[in-house]
């Protein structure tokens, strides 16, 4: 087997390498080269050396068991303007056979439309660049479109990917916005808005920042076969703002089920969200007189207006069970949960309901339910939204929302006995150099 080109992250630090390998000569370079690697040397040497002997152990595992048959493996990231053609021909795939395969078979017509600039393809090809297999990332699921070549013909399948986590420590300043910050720390956007749902009932993202808030933040990012695929779940974070310190710590309870907590073991998970949607404006608020700008007269407007784009994920704000979901009046598309004990929430003029929402359907806090839309007496998109308390509208931004249940005396003794170990993670991320947002 031979590779080339192969884009580990450890070869890029190095340039792009290429090392014909086959049978017992690739463990007789593997070797060569970690005792070339003890050798005395400057720094800089040091380190590329290393940086070499840690990408051909990553490598090592994909050798053991390969004939010496002449086989390629080649890696590339997708280039923006690529198309199917231009990329299989960068791969080295040199078969009419296997271009007109991926080309027309219903199952590999996806790849075409999943080009994805900085996406990692593989292939496994003959000396000739006969096609022998290639592998696919699939965006939105932790699989690949793997196209292989058994008795001599062509086969397409989605395969599960065998994902690793690695643990990322970051910090960042923020200067503007919390987003600005984490582009800026090289945070992906998954794990700066799971930083925004941890502390968001403590800390209104879009009018509690304040300029030289810090935050850091420990996470995962999950990799297969080298690459990393995405984020994962946060695992520890601390936000200063306005000098006042929130924490957040992942524990998992007995029962399989995970949330985060502060030092003191209180669940930062609200048994209510303040808001049904991630991030937007209140275009009107909670008042007993508005001037209606379609009815064109003073009337209560008895809930919360949030401006957004039309097809904007609406989430419930607790757990509940769907009570209703259809038309009503000048509500448009209106959606009512009932949530435990004497509270209910109401969500209208949707632009439709997300699939299997009907009425007595259950649902989980946080859960996507509908979709901002235009319908009934609305002017221009946007979600109007209740709070009701024994199905009387209250102010949802002014009322004491009630507690998450509490960990019981056995689980919070065991999130303690892992809180060292958490704050050891959190003095790394601390350390990392902040990074201002500009």
């Amino acid at each position: 087997m031979r590779i080339l080109a192969h884009s580990h992250p450890g070869i890029e630090r190095v340039g792009r390498l290429r090392w014909p390998l086959a049978g017992i000569g690739a463990f007789s370079l593997l070797g060569m080269m970690a005792a070339f690697a003890t050798a005395p040397a400057d720094n800089a040497n040091n380190v590329a050396q290393q940086t070499i002997v840690e990408t051909l152990d990553a490598l090592a595992p994909q050798l053991v068991g390969v004939s010496a048959d002449n086989e390629y493996l080649r890696e590339e990231r997708v280039q923006r303007g690529d198309t199917l053609s231009s990329l299989l021909i960068r791969l080295g795939v040199n078969d009419a056979e296997a271009f007109n395969f991926i080309r027309n078979d219903p199952r590999t017509q996806q790849i075409a439309r999943q080009l994805r600039p900085g996406k990692a393809v593989s292939v496994r090809t003959g000396e000739g660049g006969d096609l022998h297999t290639l592998y696919f990332p699939l965006n939105g699921k932790d699989a690949s479109l793997v196209v292989e070549r058994r008795n001599g013909r062509l086969e397409a399948s989605e395969q599960a990917m065998t994902l690793e986590a690695r643990t990322v420590f970051k910090s960042g300043e923020i200067r503007y916005s919390l987003f600005g910050a984490t582009d800026t720390a090289g945070i992906p956007d998954a794990v700066a808005t799971q930083l925004a749902e941890v502390f968001g009932a403590d800390i209104d993202f879009l009018r509690d920042l304040r300029k030289g808030d810090r935050f850091s933040v420990v996470y995962e990012m999950l990799q297969h076969r080298g690459q990393f695929v995405r984020s994962g779940r946060i695992l520890a974070a601390e936000f200063v703002n306005n000098q006042k310190t929130f924490t957040a710590y992942w524990h998992t309870t007995s029962d399989g089920h995970g949330g985060y907590y502060s030092r003191n073991g209180e669940s930062l998970r609200k048994a209510f969200l303040r808001s049904p949607l991630e991030f937007s404006r209140v275009t009107s608020g909670f008042t007993s007189a508005r001037f209606h700008p379609v009815l064109q007269t003073w009337r209560a407007h008895k809930g919360v207006d949030y401006g957004a784009p039309i097809g904007t994920s609406v989430r419930t704000v607790a757990d509940g069970v769907v009570e209703f979901a259809g038309q009503q009046s000048g509500y448009g598309n209106l959606l009512v949960i009932r949530h435990s004990g004497a509270y209910s929430s109401a969500y209208g003029h949707l632009k439709g309901f997300a699939a299997g929402i009907r009425k007595g359907t259950s649902v989980q806090q946080g859960e996507t339910v509908a979709y901002v839309g235009q319908t009934g007496l609305a002017t221009g998109p946007h979600l109007h939204y209740e709070f009701r308390i024994n199905g009387q509208q209250v102010n949802p931004l002014a009322v004491n929302l009630p507690p998450a249940t509490p960990l019981d005396p056995k689980q919070l003794a065991s999130f303690r006995n892992s809180l060292p170990a958490q704050d050891e993670l959190m003095q790394l991320a601390r350390q990392v150099s902040v990074t201002t947002s500009e």
